[in-house]
């Protein structure tokens, strides 16, 4: 589960990192050792997932592992990990 308070501190420890690279990841994942956290493009994402929540360079999307497969969820109460979606400032 990840409450929306921790969302927010997790968006705010990444904008604070920068770059979201291999020491951001480092640095979330020593933060939030339960989580499970990964970057990719926003683009990568798919149509029909909303972002959990958004920010100027970056959303947050909610992982869950239902059916021992991970996957997107919008359900928080199922959420074991975030992926940060690096928004193109193009």
């Amino acid at each position: 589960m990840i409450v929306p308070e921790t969302l927010e501190q997790i968006a705010a420890a990444a904008t604070a990192l920068g770059e979201l690279n291999d020491t951001a990841l480092a640095s979330l994942k020593q933060t939030w050792p339960d989580l499970r956290f990964t970057v990719c493009s926003d683009d990568d994402m798919p149509a029909r997932m909303s972002p959990a929540l958004r920010r100027e360079r970056f959303n947050l999307y909610l992982v869950s592992s239902s059916e021992h497969c991970l996957s997107l969820t919008d359900d928080p109460l199922q959420a074991i990990g975030v992926v940060l979606a690096e928004v193109d400032e193009a």
